[in-house]
C-alpha cells in the first residue's frame, strides 16, 4: 500500500505543479471545476444516493453552480485594494462557517449524526459547503499578486499543499511508529493523538524553513504562524470529517480511481478545510 501511494504521488505532484504554475487563471478554475465535479460525484454515496441518475444529477449540479460562478466572477479582477471579490468572499464565510459546524459533528460524533444522517438532502448542502468554498478558496489564492509578481498566487497555493502534505505526511509516520491514544475512534480508528502532533510538527518545521527562505519580515510573523497552524489543524477535521460521513454511509473509500489512495474526494478532503480557512486567516493575518 504504502509502495502504490509513494507512485501514485510521483504522478500526481507534477501533474498538480503544472496546474497550480503553468495554467492561464481561467484555464486553472477550469481544471478545479473538473476536479470538484469529480468530488460531487463521489459525495452522492455519502448521501445513500444509489440511483445512478440521482447521483448523474447531483454531480451535474455541483459542476453548473461552478461554472456559473466561473462565468460570473471577475477572475482577473478576485482582488482589489486587499479586498476579495463579494462573491468569493461569501462563499468563503460559508465555507469557514461550515467547516465550524463540521468540526462540532465531528467532536460530536456519533450523536451528531441524529442531525442529518436520516436526510439525504442535507448531506448534499454539506457537499456544496464542502466543494463552493473550496474551490472559492483556490481561486483567490491562486489570484494573489504581490509587489507585481505573477507567481506569487502560484506559490501560495503551493504553500498550502505544503502544509497539508506535510500534515498529512507526519501524521502517518508519526501514528505508525508512536500511535498508542486514539484521537476519535468512533470516527476513524486508525488516527492517533501522537499522529495529530506529529503532522502539525512536521507542517510547523516546513513554516520555519519556509519563513527563513522568503524572509518572512518579523512583525509578521504572528500572522504568518497563525494562518499557518489553523490551516493544518482546519486540514485535519476536513479529512475527519470525510470520515464521518463515509462511515456513517458504510463506504470505505470515496473512490478507487488513485491507487493506494482511494477516490478524489480522499485526496482533497483536508484541501477543502484548508482552502477557505487560510484565505479567511490570510485576510485578516496578512492583508
Amino acid at each position: 500500500m504504502l509502495k502504490q501511494r509513494i507512485l501514485t504521488a510521483l504522478f500526481l505532484i507534477p501533474l498538480a505543479l503544472y496546474v497550480v504554475f503553468a495554467l492561464p487563471l481561467f484555464w486553472f478554475a477550469v481544471a478545479i471545476i473538473v476536479l470538484m465535479t469529480a468530488g460531487a460525484w463521489e459525495w452522492a454515496p455519502l448521501m445513500n444516493v444509489t440511483r445512478k441518475s440521482a447521483r448523474i444529477a447531483y454531480t451535474l449540479f455541483i459542476a453548473a453552480a461552478l461554472a456559473l460562478l466561473t462565468w460570473f466572477v471577475p477572475l482577473d479582477q478576485i482582488w482589489q485594494n486587499g479586498q476579495l471579490d463579494p462573491i468569493i468572499y461569501v462563499l468563503v464565510i460559508a465555507g469557514c462557517v461550515w467547516w465550524v459546524i463540521a468540526t462540532a459533528l465531528v467532536i460530536n460524533y456519533p450523536r451528531s449524526r441524529r442531525v442529518w444522517s436520516r436526510t439525504r438532502s442535507i448531506v448534499g448542502v454539506f457537499g456544496m459547503l464542502t466543494l463552493l468554498p473550496a474551490w472559492a478558496g483556490l481561486i483567490a489564492v491562486r489570484s494573489l499578486n504581490y509587489a507585481e509578481q505573477p507567481l506569487f498566487g502560484g506559490f501560495a497555493v503551493l504553500f498550502v499543499l505544503l502544509l497539508v502534505w506535510a500534515a498529512d505526511v507526519g501524521a502517518y509516520f508519526a501514528g505508525v511508529r508512536y500511535g498508542r491514544n486514539k484521537l476519535m475512534p468512533a470516527v476513524s480508528p486508525g488516527k492517533t493523538m501522537e499522529g495529530l502532533l506529529g503532522g502539525i510538527t512536521l507542517a510547523f518545521v516546513v513554516m520555519m524553513v519556509l519563513a527563513h527562505w522568503l524572509k518572512i519580515p518579523a512583525e509578521q510573523f504572528s500572522g504568518y504562524y497563525i494562518t499557518g497552524l489553523v490551516t493544518v489543524v482546519a486540514s485535519v477535521f476536513g479529512d475527519l470529517n470525510e470520515s464521518m460521513f463515509k462511515r456513517c454511509a458504510g463506504v470505505k473509500d470515496s473512490g478507487s480511481i488513485l491507487p493506494g489512495h482511494g477516490g478524489i474526494l480522499d485526496r482533497i478532503d483536508s484541501l477543502t478545510a484548508a482552502l477557505p480557512i487560510f484565505t479567511l486567516s490570510y485576510l485578516w493575518f496578512l492583508t
